[in-house]
């Protein structure tokens, strides 16, 4: 089989429906595009939501109530069984961890969860951290810290 054999499956393709080609085919005259007006002519497009002038339903209903999610803070989380990767004593902040790759992208700071076992003992410090986490962390002899200072405020 070559490039030029290569054809597409039977019924893959249709042939386009010709449009204006007299009453008899179904489709003359106005050619499926109704009466006259704005959809009738060539090159017409509406937005969406538009409704011909009056004032659409969108901006019509009253607008109440207020979202916090401008506000909202997002902890990029860190579960307690992936601190395993570093040495005994080690200590853990943001940096480190993005320098291994176990935090990426934007947010309000780290929070380490405790999903799994810790096997090292470490200094974490982190922005928040889960009861379960701060526990299995100070049961291995390690000690954890808060770091407050504030993140920039988003614009």
């Amino acid at each position: 089989m070559r490039l030029h054999n290569l054809k597409p499956r039977p019924g893959a393709k249709h042939r386009t429906k010709r449009l204006g080609q007299g009453e008899s085919s179904g489709r003359g005259k106005t050619a499926g595009r109704g009466g006259k007006g704005q959809t009738a002519r060539s090159g017409s497009s509406i937005r969406i939501g538009f409704e011909g002038g009056q004032m659409p339903l969108i901006r019509r209903i009253p607008k109440r109530g207020f979202n916090n999610a401008e506000f909202t803070t997002v902890r990029l989380p860190v579960n307690v069984s992936e601190l395993n990767v570093f040495d005994d004593g080690a200590r853990v902040d943001e940096a480190a961890l993005r320098s291994i790759g176990l935090v990426n992208g934007n947010g309000d700071g780290i929070k380490i969860l405790g999903n799994g076992e810790l096997t090292k003992k470490l200094t974490v410090i982190a922005h928040a951290f889960s009861a379960s986490a701060k526990t299995k962390i100070e049961a291995k002899g390690g000690s954890v810290e808060i770091f407050t200072k504030k993140p920039a405020v988003k614009a």
